[in-house]
């Protein structure tokens, strides 16, 4: 089956352009945990805050968005999971599951699903619906994220939004952005090459 038919073929994923097998789907599990991990490293401290801006949001997106629910779910699974270990690749080079920010981890494990699913749909073919499907995974996040932040801090909901939303809503903006250009982009280069 040539790659233009596979990729015009409903509930296909940008990873499902890659020959399958059991090798490919292990390799794109540790490579979507180990993206997140390192895009986590990308850590700027918000004053007031104990959550900083980070590139593991968008990775964790991008990781569901190209690879589908399922493998996305097991990335995050798996970077969670290590983290949760003891390896340093939390936000700037934490781990365990006890720190104020845990939560926005759980929520990139739930939203890298909810992106996935949302992809086999098509949703990330055209710049507005990939807009559509990032804010919708940032939200995610910041569902689970937010209120376990209140939880781990004793802090208000409405403090806990001023910490650990409003003031990451340019960055995420910013990385929405991103995934708009490049993902269509990527289909289009795909069908191009068909």
């Amino acid at each position: 089956m040539s790659t233009a038919s596979v990729s015009l073929r409903p509930g296909t994923v940008l990873a499902d352009l890659l020959p399958a097998s059991r090798v490919r789907d292990i390799a794109l599990v540790v490579g979507g945990a180990a993206l997140t991990g390192i895009a986590a490293q990308i850590a700027v401290p918000v004053p007031g805050s104990p959550v900083p801006v980070t590139g593991q949001t968008f990775a964790a997106l991008l990781v569901g968005t190209a690879f589908g629910a399922r493998r996305g779910f097991l990335s995050l699974a798996l970077y969670a999971l290590v983290g949760m270990a003891g390896v340093p690749w939390f936000a700037g080079g934490t781990s365990g599951a006890g720190g104020a920010s845990f939560g926005y981890v759980l929520g990139m494990l739930l939203a890298a699903t909810v992106v996935g699913a949302l992809a086999r749909r098509g949703a990330d073919r055209s710049v507005l619906r990939t807009a559509g499907t990032m804010a919708l995974g940032s939200a995610v996040i910041y569902a689970v994220g937010v209120p376990y932040l209140m939880a781990a801090t004793g802090m208000s909901l409405s403090a806990a939004v001023a910490a650990g939303l409003t003031p990451f809503l340019i960055g995420d903006a910013l990385k929405a952005a991103l995934a708009m250009g490049a993902l269509p982009a990527a289909w289009k280069l795909v069908g191009r090459r068909g």
